[in-house]
C-alpha cells in the first residue's frame, strides 16, 4: 500500500520544471482528507506547500436559512463553488499572496481570510468532498487541477467515523444518527457514485 510519502513524491515529480501546481484531494465525508492533507504537508519540501480547504467555502447559516437548505448543510449546493473556482484561478495565476477562508467546525462557520497561500508556495493542495464531482458547477473545476487524489473508504467505515465525529462534537447519539442518516450518508453516496476517476486512489479502510 502506498504511503503519504509515496504520494508526496508523486506530487514533487509532477511539479518538476513548473512554477506551481494545484493538487485536488477528494473523498467522501469522513474519508480522512484533512488527516492526509496534514501528512502530505509534512512530507512535502518545507516552505513549498500550502493548503486550500474547500470547507471554507460553505455558505453561512444565514444564507442557508434563506435558501431553505440549513438541514442539508454539506451538500454540493451549500457551497460557493464559483467562489472556490475564482480563488483557485487567482492561485494558479500566481498573483501574490492569496487569502482563503477556513471552516471552523466547532463554531459551525467559515472564517474569512483565515489562511494565506503564499506567493512562493509551489505545491498547492486543495481538499474537499466535491472537487472531482462530475456535475455542474463542480465539473468546471477539473481544468484547475494538475493532479487528482481520491480517498476510497467503505461506506460502513465512513458511517462509523461520522457518528463518532458528531458525538465528539457534543451531539447526542440520537441527534448524530439523525444527521448522519439524513445528511451525511446522502452526501457520501453522491461523492462515491458521482466523482470522476482520480490519478491516484488512496484506500483508507482502517484510518490513517
Amino acid at each position: 500500500m502506498q504511503t503519504a510519502e509515496d504520494i508526496a513524491a508523486r506530487i514533487v515529480a509532477r511539479a518538476r520544471g513548473l512554477r506551481r501546481i494545484v493538487v485536488a484531494l477528494a473523498g467522501a465525508p469522513g474519508a480522512g482528507k484533512s488527516t492526509l492533507s496534514e501528512r502530505l504537508l509534512a512530507a512535502l519540501p518545507a516552505g513549498e506547500a500550502a493548503l486550500v480547504p474547500m470547507d471554507g467555502f460553505h455558505f453561512d447559516n444565514v444564507v442557508l436559512d434563506q435558501m431553505g437548505m440549513r438541514n442539508r448543510k454539506g451538500a454540493p449546493e451549500t457551497f460557493d463553488c464559483a467562489g472556490l473556482a475564482a480563488t483557485l484561478r487567482r492561485i494558479r495565476a500566481g498573483e501574490g499572496n492569496v487569502a482563503v477562508p477556513v471552516f471552523d467546525r466547532q463554531a459551525d462557520l467559515a472564517r474569512a481570510g483565515a489562511a494565506i497561500i503564499p506567493a512562493d508556495a509551489r505545491l498547492i493542495l486543495v481538499e474537499g468532498n466535491y472537487l472531482l464531482l462530475d456535475q455542474a458547477p463542480w465539473s468546471e473545476l477539473a481544468p484547475l487541477f494538475d493532479l487528482t487524489i481520491f480517498i476510497d473508504v467503505p461506506v460502513t467505515e465512513l458511517e462509523h467515523r461520522l457518528l463518532a465525529r458528531w458525538t465528539d462534537l457534543g451531539r447526542s447519539e440520537e441527534a448524530a444518527r439523525s444527521w448522519v442518516d439524513g445528511n451525511d450518508l446522502p452526501n457520501v453516496r453522491t461523492v462515491i457514485a458521482g466523482s470522476q476517476q482520480a490519478d491516484i486512489v488512496w484506500r483508507n479502510a482502517s484510518g490513517l
